[in-house]
């Protein structure tokens, strides 16, 4: 396995296989849970790499000004890191919910604008509660007979009558083809369910919905009742927490599609915006195999956001095997070559697997080496290295599955190519960089 002239030097290891491995110090694992900007807490999100690991790559392999894309963008951390950074921030998924996600943090409305949109939806809500109140007291007592949009039984069940009346009317009204209200459709889904008071719904963990037939077993051994949680109140707590901190000054740009020609449609999208249309750093996890259901586990926080959960899981690309995977990344890393800057540098985060659904399964091992040999390398890239990220269990958000806690994927690996021999050389050149970890860092604090 080559990896490519030069040889190991410059934070370079050669370690196993003959693949190099980058003395990079994971020094965002030292960071705080919430490190980073405010918006990024907006909604959870299975299989989401920190911010903090966003910024070691983005303070390392790119400028201000530079264009930073992710074409599997999930909640968008990576492409919100780098706008707040200075930099042009893109972010691709062709999830509708990671989209809604990324799209309402790339571009987000004033603090004024929310609140004040906020205020009308009280007052309209205030003049027309009673409708909505029936309509919500109607559907809890047959959710079957909901009209022409049946509303599941388990979705009834889990709010207090006027909660769901709230969110009744916010789920009709918000239009998310304008900015304002995506961006509280979005907050909404983030506090949907939770077990503290800043919820609206206690009948679930806040990371992911339980199954369906789980909820409605649940509620109906304990009696649940939730608790009476006003929308609106809980919204404004929301919107106090994410715009802690200053909105990017930078641009970011939201795609929704897929992502074998996500370098194409981006820097189509760059360049319709007057924007450069070059990337010089593509920071990115490719999702694998059937680790992560994204609509199931998000089938309450779909519902709200007018989306199918089945829908969304058929039409993306998690039920692959090896070979597929693989075939699958080479088509990608195929349409992003020449969107990258001629010292482009690419970073894929990709996890080894271990099980599926708690079924051992022997072709997610070495993924990192694998997707180098198969799909980077025949396209030209050059390897700078791998670096191992190890996953603790009491990590990561899968936690809440009991036993299966952290096993699905227990090494990350860090992928480091370069678009050329130019970029592989500037990628070993920064391994020691040194990284500001302060937040805001200082440079940022006037952007």
């Amino acid at each position: 396995m080559a990896a490519g002239p030069g040889g190991a030097s410059h934070g370079q290891l050669e370690l196993g296989l003959g693949v190099p491995r980058l003395a990079i110090e994971p020094d965002w694992k030292a960071q705080t849970r919430l490190w980073g900007h405010s918006l990024h807490p907006m909604c959870s999100y299975l299989a989401s790499f920190p911010a903090a690991l966003s910024h070691a790559f983005i303070a390392r392999y790119s400028r201000p000004g530079d264009v930073v894309l992710d074409p599997f963008s999930g909640r968008g951390t990576a492409p919100l890191q780098a706008s707040a950074e200075g930099r042009i921030g893109v972010g691709n998924d062709l999830n509708p919910f990671a989209h809604l996600l990324t799209a309402a943090k790339l571009d987000p409305p004033t603090a004024a604008e929310a609140r004040t949109r906020v205020t009308a939806l009280r007052l309209v809500w205030a003049s027309g509660s009673e409708h909505w109140l029936e309509l919500a007291r109607s559907i809890q007592a047959s959710p079957a007979d909901g009209g022409p949009d049946p509303v599941p039984a388990e979705v009834a069940l889990a709010f207090h009558p006027r909660t769901f009346a709230q969110l009744l009317f916010l789920r009709d009204t918000l239009d998310q083809g304008v900015s304002v209200d995506r961006f509280l459709a979005a907050a909404l889904a983030g506090i949907l369910h939770g077990k503290t008071p800043s919820y609206l719904s206690t009948l679930m963990p806040n990371t992911f919905s339980m199954a369906p037939r789980y909820v409605r077993e649940f509620a109906a051994k304990t009696s649940f009742q939730s608790p009476e949680r006003d929308a609106f109140d809980r919204l404004d707590a929301k919107l106090t927490r994410l715009y802690r901190d200053p909105l990017p000054r930078a641009a970011g740009v939201a795609l929704l599609g897929d992502a074998r020609d996500a370098g194409s449609r981006a820097g189509r999208a760059l360049r319709a915006r007057g924007l450069p249309d070059r990337v010089r750093l593509v920071l990115t996890s490719p999702p694998y195999l059937r680790v992560v259901k994204y609509g199931y586990y998000n089938w309450l926080r779909a519902w709200f956001l007018g989306f199918d959960s089945r829908a969304i899981d058929a039409s993306l690309d998690d039920a692959h095997r090896r070979a597929p995977y693989l075939e699958f990344l080479r088509t990608v890393l195929h349409d992003l070559r020449p969107t990258l800057t001629d010292d482009g540098v690419a970073v894929l985060v990709i996890g080894d697997v271990a099980t599926d659904r708690g079924r051992t399964i022997s072709d997610g091992h070495d993924l990192a080496e694998r997707v180098w040999e198969a799909a980077a390398a025949p396209e030209g890239y050059r390897l700078a290295g791998i670096a191992d990220d190890d996953v603790h269990a009491h990590r990561k958000m899968t936690k809440l599955w009991g036993r299966e806690a952290g096993r699905a994927t227990q090494v990350d690996r860090i992928l480091v190519l370069g678009a050329t021999e130019a970029g592989r050389r500037r990628a070993l050149a920064a391994v020691r960089t040194p990284v500001d970890w302060d937040w805001p860092s200082r440079g940022l604090r006037s952007i």
